[in-house]
């Protein structure tokens, strides 16, 4: 893999496609496909991050619009999340560090073992007023959204999800702008590319293309594990 394919993923805050990648650097757009693959991959070769400070939990959904799919997939469910894919994510706030993950479930024990798994059992839990979060047995203060609440200033607190939040515009507008289809089946290799170049973002280039290459060592990805079927759609971009 060359240092052009990382160089241009690190320093490209929404990402590049792999069809301009393989304009640019000249491959096929199988192999320009598959090399970046393998650095999402190895992006998602860290451990759970510990989050110590109080942390901002939330959860999305990523998708494009019903009518726009073949009609063959559409579901016919109807509006809002359907056909979408769940993911779950967390920031740091003194660190603004993030983790996130795709989740098939946005029930309590899914969103309480995330937060379980990613923060410090003393750090305070800041969420919108989704249900799911409430008895986390830590400090919980949660905005109602749905009443318009998108701040509440407490004693010695501010109580948002704004941190993470924007970590979500961010993948959403490279879902839109760059990336068009992010189909379930790779998702998570998404998910995973955009947590980590965040989280490496205060380090310089030459830094960042070291950490990822350190990651790909004894990591073996294979294209026909990549193109499996296994029930879902493969991604177009």
């Amino acid at each position: 893999m060359g240092n052009g394919q990382s160089y241009l993923d690190v320093t490209s805050l929404k990402g590049v496609a792999a069809m301009k990648l393989h304009r640019d650097i000249g491959v096929s757009y199988k192999t320009a496909w598959f090399m970046q693959q393998r650095i999402r991959e190895a992006f998602g070769a860290e451990g759970p991050m510990v989050m110590s400070r109080p942390i901002e939990a939330d959860e999305t959904y990523v998708g494009g619009l019903e009518k726009n799919w073949r009609a063959r997939d559409r579901k016919n469910l109807g509006r809002g999340p359907v056909g979408k894919t769940a993911v779950v994510g967390a920031k740091d706030r003194e660190t603004s560090k993030v983790a996130a993950r795709v989740i098939e479930r946005t029930d309590r024990k899914t969103l309480q073992g995330f937060v379980d798994e990613h923060a410090n059992p003393n750090a305070a839990l800041y969420t919108d007023d989704a249900t799911a979060y409430k008895g986390s047995g830590r400090h919980h203060e949660a905005v109602k959204h749905s009443t318009a609440e998108y701040v509440r200033y407490l004693a010695g607190e501010t109580v948002h999800t704004n941190g993470v939040e924007s970590f979500w515009s961010m993948l959403k507008r490279a879902h839109k702008g760059t990336f068009h289809r992010l189909s379930p089946k790779h998702l998570h290799r998404y998910v995973n590319e955009f947590c980590g170049r965040h989280n490496i973002q205060e380090l310089d280039t030459i830094r960042q293309m070291e950490h990822i290459v350190a990651r790909m060592v004894g990591k073996r990805l294979m294209y026909r594990d990549l193109i499996a079927d296994n029930g879902r759609s493969p991604v177009a971009s």
